[in-house]
Formats: structure tokens, C-alpha cells, sequence
């Protein structure tokens, strides 16, 4: 499936994005309190789009941090985070301090995934889903959205998806997710399900950006482009 091109600026804002999710500060080595009944209780009323969490805790690991709009950055998207740090190998490559679950929600914006490395695109509650840092990590596709998950392995990873709700709207974890109403620029291997999922996304999103992309390419060239179907 052919996907739009990237732009070198949008690439550059996702990486500097990717590197903030994972400068937390504060980690420490005993298990934390749970986060203040008020910070939660703002980011459950945050106002500029559905974000997502798996609820009160995961796996015995309490929500213990929530952005919410004091802390929002729309490059960087909103944030919960569950538990206190673990020591093991970064998503940067390096040891360092990770937590056992990070769920970060924000409007997709268009870029490669090239930039997260070694990965490879399924399907997860009916929408398409990048795995990346050796299955630690997923990106999944909603609406307007992506939603990345950072875990301890996959396994974590993949049953943290399977829990994802609106922390800001009601909803529920029954159920697939609402479709990209665009098309997401993946990178690495598809399954079948996720090449079908990506013809039927609303709107013909990948057919109109392959359609888009074919006119530019054609412009480029001193072609006549083709009127988009």
C-alpha cells in the first residue's frame, strides 16, 4: 500500500515529541501514592480531545501522574502514567528509568515511522497499530488520533490495549475502536487485516493521500495529474 510522504519538519516535531514522553522526572525505587484526586480530576475534564487510560490501575500499578491541560503540549500529546520507575533499557536505547505503563494520547500528525526503528503494523480493536522498541511499545490509530502505549514487554503492552477507554469522555473497553478518519503513514511489514482495514478506513483516506501524492508527484514532473477519484 502506498502511503503520502513525510515532511523532514513533521519527522523532526514527532521525534522531539517521542524523546519528552520519556524525560519523567521523579522516578524513584519505592512504589509511589496514587496521583491527586485533583490532577486526575482535571485531566478527566480535559477539553481538546478524547484521551485515553485503562483505568484506575494496571496490574497493581496506580495511575500516579496525569497531565491534564497545566502540563498539555500539543507537539507532545497528554500523558497518564501507572507505577513507579523500573530500571531496564530505554525506548532511547539507553538504561535508564521507565515506568511500567505510559498511555500517551494525541491528534495525529502527519509523519514516518521510520524515525521508531525496527517494527511491524496489525490490527488492535479493529484499527491499525504499529509495534515498535521489540513489541514495548504500540501506536494505535483512532479518530483524529494516535495512542501510544509504553510498557515493560509485549505482553504488557498488547493487554494494555485491550483495557484502552476514554479517561475524558464515557465509554467503555468493550469493542473495537473508531477508525483513523486518516491515513497513517506506516512503515515495515502489514498483515492482511491491517492492508483491508487500511482500504476501508472513512473517506477512502489512503486512496485520496495516494491519490494526493500521485497529483504532487505528477506537478513535480510537468505532468498533467490525474483527477483524484
Amino acid at each position: 500500500m502506498r502511503h503520502p510522504k513525510p515532511t523532514r519538519a513533521s519527522v523532526a516535531a514527532a521525534l522531539a515529541a517521542l524523546i519528552a514522553a520519556f524525560a519523567i522526572a521523579g522516578c524513584g525505587t519505592s512504589q509511589p501514592p496514587p496521583v491527586a484526586k485533583d490532577e486526575l480530576a482535571a485531566a478527566k475534564t480535559f477539553p481538546y480531545y478524547t484521551t485515553y487510560w485503562v483505568g484506575p490501575s494496571f496490574r497493581g500499578h496506580p495511575v500516579t501522574g496525569a497531565d491534564g491541560t497545566a502540563s498539555y503540549r500539543p507537539s507532545f500529546g497528554d500523558s497518564i502514567y501507572y507505577g513507579d520507575c523500573l530500571h531496564g533499557k530505554s525506548l532511547l536505547g539507553a538504561g535508564g528509568c521507565v515506568l511500567p505503563l505510559q498511555i500517551t494520547t494525541a491528534i495525529y500528525a502527519l509523519r514516518s515511522n521510520s524515525i521508531l526503528g525496527s517494527q511491524h503494523n496489525v490490527l488492535i480493536r479493529g484499527v491499525p497499530a504499529a509495534v515498535y522498541e521489540e513489541g514495548r511499545a504500540l501506536e494505535l490509530y483512532t479518530g483524529r488520533l494516535a495512542i501510544d502505549i509504553f510498557s515493560a514487554n509485549y505482553s504488557e503492552a498488547r493487554a494494555a490495549a485491550r483495557l484502552l477507554r476514554p479517561l475524558n469522555h464515557r465509554g467503555s473497553d468493550a469493542g473495537p475502536l473508531p477508525p483513523p478518519v486518516f491515513c497513517p503513514v506506516l512503515y515495515g511489514p502489514e498483515t492482511k487485516a491491517v492492508e483491508i482495514a487500511m482500504s476501508e478506513l472513512p473517506g477512502r483516506a489512503c486512496q485520496q493521500a495516494a491519490g494526493a501524492l500521485a497529483q504532487q508527484e505528477a506537478l513535480e514532473e510537468g505532468q498533467t495529474p490525474e483527477p483524484i477519484s
